[in-house]
């Protein structure tokens, strides 16, 4: 098991947010000095636009840091009903795919969730271990 990181948390790093890079940088200190911590592609494309190129940004993600997971198949199934789900709950209302994808990622693989967007992920993903701001 590992803990998948979530977008949210690693752009709190990169722009050292005044309200939440405490946390984040805490939670990634504590979880990578225990567990492997795991990024995916979606995940880089969320936090990609801080950059001006693409070496910037694996700089900033270092691999030795962050293993670079691909995405499940299993986890494209998972991803498209929960967003079913959702669409049928909310109607008009629109949530980025990515996020569905990244929480069915993360529970295909057995990951815990490293995330500050707790209510989707709860709501959709109930099996799913987040960690989270209380």
């Amino acid at each position: 098991m590992g803990v998948l990181v979530d977008s949210n948390v690693i752009s709190d790093l990169i722009t050292r947010d005044p309200n939440w890079f405490s946390w984040s940088s805490e939670k990634i200190r504590y979880w990578g000095n225990r567990e492997i911590l795991a990024i995916n592609p979606l995940i880089m494309a969320e936090v990609s636009p801080a950059f001006d190129s693409y070496e910037e940004l694996d700089k900033a993600l270092p691999a030795q840091w962050y293993f670079r997971e691909e995405l499940p198949w299993e986890a494209s199934f998972l991803a498209g009903r929960c967003f079913l789900q959702y669409r049928r709950r909310l109607g008009v209302r629109r949530s980025p795919m990515p996020d569905f994808y990244i929480g069915a990622h993360a529970l295909v693989r057995g990951h815990r969730l490293l995330t500050r967007d707790i209510s989707r992920y709860r709501t959709y993903f109930p099996g799913l271990e987040l960690i989270a701001p209380d």
